[in-house]
């Protein structure tokens, strides 16, 4: 059975990274937007990558242009504007597509392990967010409006 860490997508700066440098750590797999109505959710996937980093904890955001033209930025701007608004630390990656033809084979990936509701696989929006344990698994899948915070409990029975 595949895993996430059979995938090497691209950092903001274009060099792959395979996802087993993440192995038997706890994630958190984010679409995100700089220009998102939950684009302040950034602020709380922070305190959850400083919160549970040093216990084998991380985010991994994955900017998204698709919904809305919400993250419409080079790969600089995105980096600029994590930093600069929200202080963000945990890894970020090149700007994907998650739906349709030209969608990431990760998100592939996670969308048939985490179909949404009513077994849909299509991402939402924004700030759709994985959950995978340790083993490389999906374990949930949350909606956008789900808080960061909301998260706490979930990743704590995993960790």
């Amino acid at each position: 059975m595949p895993s996430i860490y059979d995938f090497s997508p691209a950092r903001l700066d274009g060099t792959k990274e395979p996802l087993s440098t993440y192995k038997n750590e706890v994630l958190l797999i984010v679409n995100t937007a700089s220009k998102c109505g939950f684009t302040s959710q950034y602020e709380g996937l922070e305190a959850l990558q400083r919160t549970y980093a040093g216990r084998g904890f991380s985010v991994l955001g994955f900017p998204c242009n698709q919904f809305g033209g919400q993250e419409p930025g080079s790969a600089e701007d995105i980096a600029s504007f994590c930093k600069l608004t929200y202080d963000v630390g945990f890894p970020l990656f090149a700007k994907i597509e998650v739906n349709g033809e030209g969608a990431d084979p990760l998100y592939k990936y996670l969308k048939a392990a985490k179909p949404g509701v009513l077994g849909i696989e299509a991402i939402k929006w924004n700030f759709t967010k994985f959950l995978i344990d340790r083993q490389g698994q999906v374990v949930e899948r949350y909606a956008p409006t789900t808080t960061p915070s909301a998260l706490a409990g979930p990743i704590e029975a995993l960790l």
